[in-house]
């Protein structure tokens, strides 16, 4: 297991190159100019070449590539030719809302989605097999914008002034807020990674309340969550139900199963300790996906709920040309993408014994 681990991790290093190579012909094919892109239009040719003297987009693109990479290495993503600050500084600011939205989602979407799928399975072709999974499909076609307006319609708007009124938009109530813990934990003198994390810590709420104490601070923020996190979870959420039906059904109808049966073990130890165990590993390499791309950035719901994430940011980078901060978002979602495989791969051999990964 050890040493599986450890060479999957060090083709992270290959796969990571080979990502960044491919992003920075991308974006410097395409065929806009960043001088523009941040001037306007009424740039002059002396501004456009200074500007691209400052940033070093006149050196070619391989020159380019291997200065970010020495820098990357030094823990130095640059810096935001839009914003004009270090780039770990913006990531350490958009990332923490894109990681509490994903992980509420997914525990949302995780549960339900088994639950949904174990009843399904287990109640093959009765009324609520077909129910749920009508509704799974519901779910898998219905646009996500479109719901998270209508989540909002219904219970910011309709039901505004009851027990059951959720906040449409923002991550805290206005008003509140919370200290950040290079201040509190007086670590105003950190630099590189380090800044990078304490800085991630005290951007996200969840866990700065946590950790400061603040419970009603953190309520106040999971109950912001709710609304998007089911908008963006529903998706996810029929995907694993669908899953968890299909596979547990196959499982069902192994000799094994019908074995266990036979010998007089209660039903529910059959399910739960047989067959779903069995059948968790196609679910697992789903929700480890699904993990993934919604850590990429979810663009629409952010939007519609106006929080500040990973997606809006990097769609606002990609349309002004700031490569630095895309080149920075790139790294993060493709590590993001290798460990969420790997946790995926290295809990295979927990869920069945029989796979070694050596």
């Amino acid at each position: 297991m050890l040493q599986f681990t450890i060479r999957r991790l060090l083709l992270v290093i290959p796969v990571m190159i080979g990502i960044l190579l491919v992003t920075f012909i991308i974006t410097r094919a395409i065929p806009s100019d960043p001088c523009t892109a941040m001037m306007g239009d009424k740039a002059t040719p002396a501004q456009c070449a200074a500007f691209r003297e400052r940033f070093g987009l006149n050196d070619n693109v391989l020159v380019q590539f291997g200065r970010y990479m020495v820098n990357l290495v030094q823990g130095d993503f640059g810096d935001s030719i839009q914003y004009h600050r270090p780039v770990t500084d913006y990531l350490s600011e958009r990332l923490p809302m894109t990681f509490e939205l994903t992980l509420c989602a997914m525990v949302f979407s995780t549960f339900f989605g088994i639950l949904l799928g174990l009843i399904s399975a287990l109640r093959r072709n009765t009324i609520i097999d077909t129910l749920t999974m009508i509704g799974a499909n519901i779910g898998v076609s219905m646009p996500v914008f479109w719901l998270g307006l209508m989540l909002a319609y219904l219970f910011a708007l309709l039901l505004k002034g009851t027990p059951f009124f959720i906040p449409p938009s923002g991550r805290l109530t206005p008003g509140l807020s919370l200290a950040s813990l290079a201040t509190v934990w007086n670590l105003q003198d950190l630099t590189g990674i380090p800044r990078f994390f304490i800085n991630f810590v005290s951007n996200s709420v969840v866990l700065n309340s946590l950790l400061t104490g603040n419970f009603s601070i953190f309520k106040d923020a999971l109950w912001h969550l709710i609304l998007p996190a089911f908008a963006v979870g529903t998706i996810p959420m029929a995907v694993i139900a669908r899953m968890t039906r299909s596979s547990l059904l196959d499982v069902l109808g192994q000799d094994y199963i019908r074995t266990a049966r036979a010998k007089g073990l209660i039903a529910s130890l059959v399910i739960r300790k047989h067959a779903l165990r069995n059948a968790l590993i196609p679910i697992v390499t789903v929700i480890g996906l699904e993990t993934g791309a919604l850590l990429s950035g979810a663009v629409l719901t952010e939007t519609v709920f106006n929080l500040p994430g990973m997606g809006t940011a990097l769609v606002s980078a990609i349309l002004a040309r700031d490569y630095p901060v895309v080149q920075g978002f790139v790294v993060i979602i493709a590590v993001i993408f290798v460990l969420a495989n790997l946790i995926v791969d290295v809990s295979y051999a927990y869920l069945d014994p029989r796979i070694r990964l050596e």
